[in-house]
């Protein structure tokens, strides 16, 4: 990482069974001096979103089987406008909360106009991606830049949530943006079957896809993650994957950080 301070945070957790659903997270604090307190806001984002997507997998749990296809459909209209609105909602009056006990602590004899809200969350600013999987349901939701890749069961590699339109620049899309809520994508695949559930779900951020010259050797990273994964198996691929990282970081100047979910005997695994 070049960053004095990484403003990455990430997380996985449960093993994609209906008990313990596969929960992944990760999110990249913006860093710069007007996002001063980024990294707070991207350990709040993967909090609350972690939070939020285990209540919504309780739901989709609690559905009993002859309201299956009705059910699915309530779910598809929560996950798409309802998740994404109680999420930034939930993290935008969290983050204003942080500004006010931390100006309460800081506060002295010289008063100041404080500013507006939107100036406040500026300073939280934070990317986010998340997915859960469980038996019935793989779904995931992104908000500004990184990516979701995902190896299907025949080895082929697609990123669902990629953009239509890359951003320019170091511009992208964030929590702390207005209506932040609407501009996040979501990707909603009900698993048929226990054979179509995907062999590896990986979120990164962007530091790692900005490490390669080009999208395809991106693409062949993730192949050969799968590969590896699958020939040498995960107890030494997440020993080797925190020098990768690292390698990635510093062809990109930018904190990266991935986590990850893959078939059985593979288990969940979170790397900086």
């Amino acid at each position: 990482m070049n960053k004095k301070h990484n403003q990455d945070y990430g997380t996985a957790e449960g093993q994609g069974s209906a008990e313990c659903p596969l929960v992944l997270a990760v999110a990249d604090g913006h860093g710069a001096a007007r996002h001063a307190r980024s990294a707070v806001g991207a350990r709040r984002a993967v909090e609350l979103f972690a939070a939020h997507v285990r209540e919504f997998a309780g739901f989709a749990r609690a559905l009993a089987p002859e309201e299956s296809r009705g059910g699915l459909s309530r779910l598809m209209n929560y996950a798409q406008h309802d998740m994404p609105r109680r999420l930034v909602t939930a993290w935008q009056q969290d983050m204003l909360g942080h500004w006010d006990r931390v100006h309460e602590r800081s506060a002295d004899d010289t008063p100041r106009p404080a500013p507006a809200d939107a100036e406040k969350l500026l300073l939280y600013g934070t990317t986010l991606i998340g997915a859960l999987l469980t038996p019935q349901l793989f779904v995931a939701w992104q908000l500004g830049d990184g990516e979701l890749a995902v190896v299907e069961r025949d080895g082929r590699v697609g990123f669902p949530l990629a953009p239509a339109e890359t951003d320019l620049g170091d511009e992208t899309e964030s929590m702390c943006s207005h209506r932040a809520w609407s501009l996040m994508r979501v990707h909603w695949a009900p698993v048929v079957g226990p054979d179509r559930t995907p062999r590896l779900i990986a979120l990164s951020t962007d530091g790692l896809s900005k490490s390669f010259a080009s999208p395809e050797g991106f693409t062949q990273f993730m192949a050969g993650l799968d590969r590896r994964l699958v020939d040498e198996g995960t107890k030494e691929v997440c020993a080797a994957l925190p020098q990768w990282l690292r390698q990635a970081a510093q062809h990109s100047g930018d904190d990266t950080t991935m986590a990850a979910g893959c078939r059985p005997p593979h288990h969940p695994a979170t790397e900086e």
